[in-house]
């Protein structure tokens, strides 16, 4: 098993950019409900926005060894995505290494499996997804693999693909996708805000006795139609 591979390159500072304005369900919309990782991939402590390129680590059920060296060759522009396969007895991150993950700079961890120390996990600059909490701690044995494809809250993860968390929970945009993926959430987002602005129009004509204007969407009528 080979136990380290390089790291992908990081995204230019646009490709950040564009995806800090959008946010995990635009991205999800895009690409039709594809690759959202399982509603109990979520975060630790809401309010935070998680934008990087993944690095990932394959780990034995229970065992965070490897978890540990990903972290502390960890660095800003990478989210770490962790492969625990779903194990649900052992916690694979506490406070400790979650405290250098945040000095290292990474942009986030997501973690396909339990984490501890919930309160002070909390208190950090550090996005962190995970299936909950226990008590319990992990074993550190081995074995483990660096950057090869992984299995995370239920989507196929590579090396380089986009991830974006937030209190939503975490989309992955394959690194093939970006640019065809943003511009239909792009797209979406402009035609959200649109609809915005025609509510806020409708509820002040309503507020000064108006009632001319009308919020239904355009496509409504069509799609209802068959079943009326």
């Amino acid at each position: 098993m080979n136990p380290c591979k390089d790291d992908p390159e990081v995204f230019s500072q646009d490709i950040i950019a564009r995806a800090r304005k959008l946010n995990s369900s635009l991205l999800a919309d895009a690409m039709d409900g594809a690759n959202t990782m399982s509603y109990d991939i979520s975060p630790v402590a809401q309010g935070y926005q998680m934008v990087g390129a993944a690095v990932t680590v394959s780990m034995k059920p229970g065992d965070n060894l490897f978890l540990h060296e990903a972290i502390y060759k960890g660095a800003p522009g990478y989210v770490l995505v962790a492969d625990g396969k779903g194990h649900t007895k052992n916690a694979y991150m506490g406070e400790l290494m979650a405290v250098a993950a945040e000095a290292l700079g990474l942009e986030g961890i997501v973690i396909d499996g339990l984490v501890r120390d919930c309160s002070d996990l909390q208190k950090l600059d550090l996005p962190i997804f995970a299936k909950g909490f226990v008590p319990n701690g992990p074993y550190k044995e081995g074995p483990g693999q660096l950057n090869s494809p992984v299995s995370c809250g239920g989507v196929f993860v590579q090396p380089g693909d986009l991830i974006v968390g937030d209190d939503d929970g975490v989309t992955v945009v394959p690194k093939h996708m970006i640019e065809a993926v943003f511009q239909k959430a792009e797209k979406k987002q402009a035609y959200e805000e649109k609809r915005l602005k025609e509510i806020a129009a409708f509820k002040e004509d309503r507020r000064n006795g108006r009632s001319e204007r009308t919020i239904e969407p355009s496509w409504l009528k069509e799609k209802i139609k068959p079943f009326l």
